[in-house]
């Protein structure tokens, strides 16, 4: 079997992949490419223990092992993304940094009517 077609085969996958992450704004389609990026090196991981005759099947194992990793990470990444998307409406990347808690501390009411809510809420 010639090592340059799965080769050349799992460039382009990672380079889609790479477009993906670097392109999209939706947090489900940045996933979506990092898992076909992880399947471009499965398959070099798989190429190369073929090509290279490996008695133990090292590569076969690993890539195991890297589909076991990628499972759990697709399930953590997509819970996160719902909760994003119940709290905030939206799953777009650029607004899940709208996310974090700001170096001045939390946000001051501005209305008095926000000021007795939060009276009403301490007490």
């Amino acid at each position: 079997m010639h090592l340059a077609y799965p080769a050349v085969l799992a460039v382009l996958l990672f380079c889609v992949g790479l477009y993906g992450v670097l392109a999209r704004r939706n947090a489900i389609l940045v996933l979506i490419s990092v898992e076909l990026m992880l399947n471009a090196v499965n398959l070099n991981l798989v190429a190369f223990d073929v090509w290279l005759r490996d008695e133990l099947h090292a590569g076969q194992a690993l890539t195991l092992f890297t589909i076991a990793v990628a499972a759990a990470e697709i399930g953590i990444g997509l819970a996160i993304v719902l909760l994003v998307y119940r709290n905030s409406g939206t799953a777009g990347v650029d607004r899940m940094r709208d996310l974090g808690e700001r170096a001045d501390g939390p946000e001051q009411p501005t209305d008095r009517h926000e000021k007795d809510e939060k009276a009403e809420a301490a007490a």
